[in-house]
């Protein structure tokens, strides 16, 4: 922790090697990062992009030189998940590419290149799984049976556990953002009511905090530290969606 220097300034970055933009998945909102960062970096700075599944040709297409850009998509939580997807973008240099791969292996990363699609591999699998996940719930199953199936498969946690961990509000504000909350795409599919209605009431998981009842944090759980159990008005919600 030591190594790291918070700042809220672009100027700072003047001497790095390489910067990984993390901002939320909103593309006029990174386009506008990408445009501050290629003011005040060197030429030669690699400037990095850890979207899910946003056209990174899009995101780059702002730098006066777009070969020096691609994604590297860490997968969360950052600091234990060990692969690291590496998103070739359609100008990215040979020598990006390679340095991002090295530096993948300098960080003990599993580093795999992918292409630029649609949720590029990780997320292209997760989401059909995610939403068949939802449904099971809506269609009877309990929450802690669709989290105990994966779970016995191998899976180090459920589908229901890995949306509190991401953050529940993660694909429902790209939906925002694109004025429509029925968008289904290889990202993110449907159904969305439980999660929209945990959206809308700021219960987004592990990162929302419920001091109301003591909770560090509440999404389709109450979680309080590493101990969780399912919000009793989640149950509720679910029984009056299945009723619908």
């Amino acid at each position: 922790l030591g190594l790291i220097k918070p700042s809220l300034k672009y100027e700072d970055f003047h001497d790095c090697d390489i910067i990984i933009e993390a901002v939320p998945e909103i593309m006029p909102l990174k386009r506008e990062v990408f445009q501050e960062l290629d003011k005040h970096t060197k030429p030669d700075a690699l400037i990095c992009t850890n979207t899910s599944g946003l056209n990174i040709d899009e995101i780059a297409g702002v730098l006066s030189d777009p070969s020096r850009c691609m994604g590297t998509h860490f997968f969360s939580p950052a600091n234990v998940m060990q692969l690291l997807e590496n998103v070739r973008t359609a100008k990215a240099s040979e020598k990006t590419i390679a340095t991002c791969m090295a530096m993948g292996k300098l960080i003990s990363k599993k580093a795999v290149l992918v292409g630029n699609c649609d949720g590029f591999v990780g997320n292209r699998m997760l989401a059909p799984y995610a939403s068949e996940a939802k449904q099971l719930v809506e269609d009877g199953a309990t929450i802690e049976q669709v989290d105990k199936v994966a779970e016995d498969f191998g899976m180090a946690m459920g589908p229901m556990t890995l949306g509190d961990l991401v953050g529940q509000e993660l694909f429902w504000k790209q939906r925002k953002a694109a004025g429509d909350m029925k968008k289904q795409t290889k990202t993110y599919m449907g159904p969305y009511e439980l999660v929209d209605w945990l959206c809308e009431n700021n219960r987004f998981g592990q990162k929302t905090p419920d001091k109301k009842i003591g909770a560090t944090g509440r999404g389709i759980f109450i979680h309080r530290g590493r101990d969780k159990v399912i919000d009793p008005e989640v149950l509720a919600k679910v029984e009056e969606i299945r009723k619908t």
